[in-house]
């Protein structure tokens, strides 16, 4: 969620520096683009941007030949703010979902917004002057329920909300009450950074649009005031749902959930129809190259991926781990052997059962298969190999001292390795 744009010295300083086309909008006064009418609205945005872009892209060269280096915006005239949901999360959001969210306890959830912080930190800067981050459990949990009804309810028309796409897809198979509330308590964040911080632009993930659809009506009917609310296209797993915390197939940023070489190979074994699209979102690659790369087909389409896998790995857990997961995965996929920055499991004598270690406990251990009936299916339907053997019969057994050493690297499929040794 960000302030509307301070323009004072915003026209000064965008003359002067070179600021990407994918973060102009934080550099432009969207003031005089204000319309009632939604479609006026975002038609107007789209060609202050555009025109905008194309002129700063101009400078910015300028600028790169006159001084031989890019020069990089880091002053804006907003302050963005990072809203944590650690009372929203007592609730759970509908959206996007067949079922209702597994309820946490109030422990956990705590331990989630900890994380949050530590995370974004990496790529928001929280300084003084700089971003705010705030959590919405400092005042949604001090709500009293009759006031809510009377104050914040009495806006909500409940035919409108079952309109809303969060809640239709739900509505076979039931919405719960708890659940149906998630809407009014979103709405009731933004109304609160209106008045608190006056924050009226939201952004959001597209499935958020109902959401913060929501917050725009409340300020408007308790306020009489104006606020705005601009979503941004989802990055989809595998499997086209959302690429969520709780979904199947996720990328997790915490190095102890998805390990840099992990990540480095989910970004590296994207469709070749995603990879230019991902690069264009998500790295900051000059425009030009990427554009240039658009015309790459086939095996050049390997060599983008890379890029794309190398830039996020860097941006997320720094170089030196991205260094360390491109050389890991070209000893797996170009012949250059073991490497020491593969995904390693360490087995011990507790892992032994009679003094061996069966294929299938080997695969749970390295977190190749989530369970013994797992790797079951995936040993016998041919998807396993060990040090490059196939591996087909489920009795096969190891000892200790066949893990020590160099250890063993254990493939399951063409893309989950893992290295396993013994001390």
């Amino acid at each position: 969620m960000i302030n509307m744009y301070e323009v004072s010295e915003t026209n000064k300083m965008i003359e002067q520096e070179n600021l990407d086309v994918r973060t102009i909008t934080l550099g432009i006064s969207l003031v005089d683009c204000i319309d009632s009418d939604l479609n006026e609205l975002n038609r107007k945005i789209y060609e202050k941007i555009t025109v905008t872009a194309k002129d700063l892209v101009s400078t910015g060269k300028h600028i790169e030949r006159e001084f031989g280096i890019p020069i990089v915006n880091k002053r804006i005239s907003i302050t963005p703010i990072a809203l944590i949901g650690g009372g929203t999360a007592m609730i759970g959001d509908p959206s996007g979902r067949t079922d209702m969210r597994q309820m946490m306890t109030p422990e956990t959830i705590q331990h989630n917004v900890d994380c949050f912080k530590k995370q974004m930190s990496r790529f928001i800067d929280f300084g003084e002057g700089k971003a705010m981050l705030v959590n919405n459990a400092d005042w949604l949990m001090d709500l009293n329920y009759i006031d809510v009804l009377r104050d914040v309810g009495a806006h909500f028309s409940v035919n409108r909300m079952l309109t809303a796409e969060c809640y239709k897809q739900r509505m076979e198979k039931g919405l719960s009450f708890l659940e149906f509330n998630y809407m009014i308590m979103q709405s009731y964040d933004f109304y609160t950074l209106y008045q608190k911080y006056g924050c009226n632009m939201e952004c959001g993930g597209d499935d958020q649009w109902s959401n913060m659809l929501g917050g725009t009506e409340l300020i408007r009917r308790k306020l009489g005031k104006d606020a705005y609310a601009m979503t941004i296209n989802l990055l989809l797993n595998s499997e086209g749902k959302k690429m969520g915390k709780t979904q199947s197939g996720a990328v997790w940023l915490d190095p102890n959930k998805t390990s840099p070489f992990d990540f480095f190979q989910y970004w590296r074994n994207v469709a070749d129809s995603d990879v230019l699209k991902c690069i264009r979102m998500l790295t900051f690659l000059p425009l030009e190259q990427i554009d240039e790369m658009d015309k790459w087909e086939g095996a050049k389409l390997n060599e983008a991926k890379e890029i794309l896998a190398y830039e996020l790995t860097k941006l997320v857990h720094g170089e030196e781990e991205a260094k360390k997961a491109k050389e890991a995965s070209h000893a797996l996929f170009a012949g250059g052997g073991v490497s020491a920055h593969m995904p390693t499991v360490e087995v011990t004598a507790d892992d032994l059962y009679n003094d061996k270690l069966d294929i299938m406990a080997v695969l749970v251990k390295a977190s190749l298969c989530e369970s013994r009936s797992d790797a079951r299916r995936a040993v016998q339907q041919g998807g396993v190999s060990v040090d490059g053997e196939k591996v087909t019969d489920i009795s096969t057994s190891y000892t200790l001292d066949e893990f020590a050493g160099e250890g063993k690297v254990v493939k399951r499929g063409k893309k989950k390795f893992a290295k396993v040794i013994s001390k």
